[in-house]
């Protein structure tokens, strides 16, 4: 049976200028730009440029003025300026060029990747029709650092099903030889042993090069977990020998299919939205100038609604009308938000500021203070989540670097005097004591808790071995040189 009935409950929920605003204030300065220039390109009654107070207050007065446009039962004469009978169409396109003229376009450069040197190299050796397209297939299958990852069986599959070629793994295997011994060295490997060893073989046979074959070879898995004395008792070598032989490994590619690639890939540009500058112990914060884009509402746009205020006959104008009165709206709102942008970002970074003062006058880690979340949040009077936004991919440049905000945010350790410390800190402190351990017998996470323990840092062993893997050191075996 169905009833009708009334009923009352509060529901929460985020008006579209709301979640707008969220994620403005989450993108960095680079984005910012393209968001502003997407908004300029969607909205022509937005447009760059400083608005003065007398155009801002105008605006507000012809918006706020000419509500009820929609469901006005007077209709309004904008036909001049959406209607122009005398301007022939042949007149808005002009064809100004001859079929004759030469058209110059500039050329894209393409760089080239080490498959592409490979099917070069393949096509100029004398191998039969066969054995060249299976090395085509195998080269096609190397992955980005130059391994083949995958077994020779489902390649096996692959060329029976998808190329109609019947073949083997014994007859597969002559064919990697030959991939294997083209350019660059090492590629074609199916493991770090196998590359290599490879690169190893290309090289002259002098002693430590001859020893650096067998360490790879025979020794690999000694090797890697840095047993050198198990080494140099196998091989009946000395120190000097296993050293020579060492240097030798090291300078060999892991990743022979990346060889150019990094030189050729673009760098990361890193643009801070804020500026600290210590002058006289005092810090002076600023807001990066492209934060801080200058819009304004479109002149051309002002002028229609004026028109639309005086003039109130035509009735084909009321939908555009409304259309420019929602463009306006929208610009208007865009401004609003960019601003209320710029004024978070500033409060939020003047709370960090005051946080992290020492630290950002001397660039000491140790003077780094525990920071969460919510201390700044309780500074700044915000939510937690909108202070997130805000330390989320920005920069800060200062005059010891420049920083991820994240960076300030650590939690807290207490020492033994009850003092309340950051995490970074002890992190430093910990870095700075493997760096200047004795690299032949290097400290183990028990002797490192109790050199911190011995500074006051009330600390448990798991938490050294966390805050090391943090900062990506090995454990002691692995940093041990000789």
């Amino acid at each position: 049976m169905l009833k009708q009935y009334l009923s009352q409950k509060l529901q929460q929920k985020l008006s579209p200028q709301q979640i707008q605003m969220m994620k403005l204030l989450q993108v960095p300065t680079l984005e910012l730009e393209q968001r502003i220039k997407e908004e300029i390109e969607e909205n022509p009654a937005l447009e760059e440029g400083e608005e003065s107070e007398e155009e801002d207050m105008a605006i507000n007065e012809q918006t706020d003025g000419d509500e009820g446009t929609e469901t006005s039962n007077e209709e309004f004469d904008l036909s001049d300026y959406f209607q122009d009978d005398d301007t022939p169409d042949y007149r808005l396109s002009a064809n100004n060029h001859s079929a004759d003229d030469e058209t110059r376009e500039t050329p894209l450069a393409v760089g080239s990747t080490f498959q592409d040197a490979m099917h070069t190299q393949l096509s100029l050796r004398q191998v039969d029709e066969r054995t060249e397209q299976l090395a085509e297939h195998l080269i096609g299958n190397l992955d980005e650092d130059g391994y083949l990852r995958r077994e020779l069986s489902q390649i096996e599959n692959d060329l029976a099903f998808t190329a109609n070629i019947f073949t083997d793994q014994e007859e597969l295997a002559k064919v990697l030889k030959h991939v294997q011994s083209l350019d660059p060295p090492g590629v074609g490997a199916r493991d770090l042993r196998e590359c290599l060893l490879l690169q190893l073989e290309r090289m002259p046979n002098a002693v430590d090069v001859l020893t650096a074959k067998a360490i790879v070879d025979k020794h690999f898995e000694a090797f890697t977990k840095k047993h050198y004395e198990r080494i140099m008792d196998r091989l009946e070598i000395d120190e000097e020998a296993l050293k020579d032989a060492i240097e030798v490994i090291v300078r060999l590619n892991p990743k022979p299919g990346n060889t150019g690639r990094d030189s050729a890939r673009s760098a990361q540009v890193i643009v801070p939205d804020f500026i600290v500058n210590a002058v006289d112990g005092q810090l002076e914060l600023s807001l990066n100038g492209r934060n801080a884009p200058e819009l304004r509402v479109s002149r051309q746009y002002r002028d229609m609604i004026k028109e639309y205020q005086r003039n109130k006959k035509d009735k084909d104008a009321k939908d555009a009308l409304v259309f420019i009165k929602q463009k306006l709206d929208s610009a208007k709102w865009f401004i609003d938000a960019i601003k209320q942008r710029q004024n978070t970002l500033l409060i939020t970074m003047e709370a960090i500021l005051d946080h992290q003062r020492e630290f950002f006058l001397t660039g000491d880690d140790t003077k780094m203070k525990p920071m969460i979340l919510k201390d700044i949040a309780e500074m700044v009077g915000m939510d937690i989540s909108t202070v997130s936004r805000v330390a989320n991919s920005k920069y800060v440049q200062t005059d010891h670097g420049t920083y991820l905000l994240k960076f300030f945010f650590s939690e807290s350790l207490t020492t033994d005097s009850g003092e309340e410390v950051s995490t970074r800190e002890v992190k430093k402190i910990l870095e700075e004591a493997i760096q200047a351990e004795d690299k032949q017998t290097p400290l183990t996470d028990d002797e490192l808790t109790k050199l911190l323990r011995g500074k006051g840092y009330n600390i448990a062993r798991r938490t050294v071995a966390k805050y090391r893997e943090q900062l990506h050191m090995p454990v002691a075996r692995l940093r041990k040189e000789l």
